[in-house]
């Protein structure tokens, strides 16, 4: 594997392993975030694959799974999923936005994005070479 497309993986692996570790402390927020984090940092390691170029310094996943081709290939659960994902990077850092964020998560909740975010994670990890 290209080095490049190796350390958006391995960072990709430790943000999914923070928002577990998150998930177990009961902080919500930073679950969501995380997984977030987790989702961007693997498709930018998809990006630098198919590209073989540095992918751009965003943080929109929607916008690097279509400039990287992958979102084509996304199921339509999968594009949903994305959906949900996409505001908690930005919900969680401003505080208008945060506290409302921070109601609307609980236990159930972020456990089910966890567990959504482990299965795109590896449905794009087997796209890797």
């Amino acid at each position: 594997m290209e080095k490049n497309v190796k350390y958006w993986l391995d960072i990709s692996e430790y943000d999914l392993e923070t928002a577990e570790a998150m998930l177990e402390k009961a902080r919500f927020l930073y679950v969501g975030f995380m997984c977030h984090q987790a989702i961007e940092k693997i498709v930018k390691a998809y990006y630098q694959q198919e590209l073989n170029q540095l992918p751009p310094k965003a943080h929109n996943i929607i916008l690097l799974a279509q400039q990287s081709n992958l979102y084509d290939n996304f199921s339509d659960a999968q594009k949903a999923f994305i959906e949900v994902l996409q505001p908690l990077n930005i919900e969680a850092r401003y505080p208008d936005y945060r506290d409302r964020l921070l109601l609307s998560l609980n236990q159930d909740k972020c456990k089910n994005i966890l567990q959504n975010t482990r299965e795109l994670h590896q449905w794009i990890k087997e796209k890797l070479k």
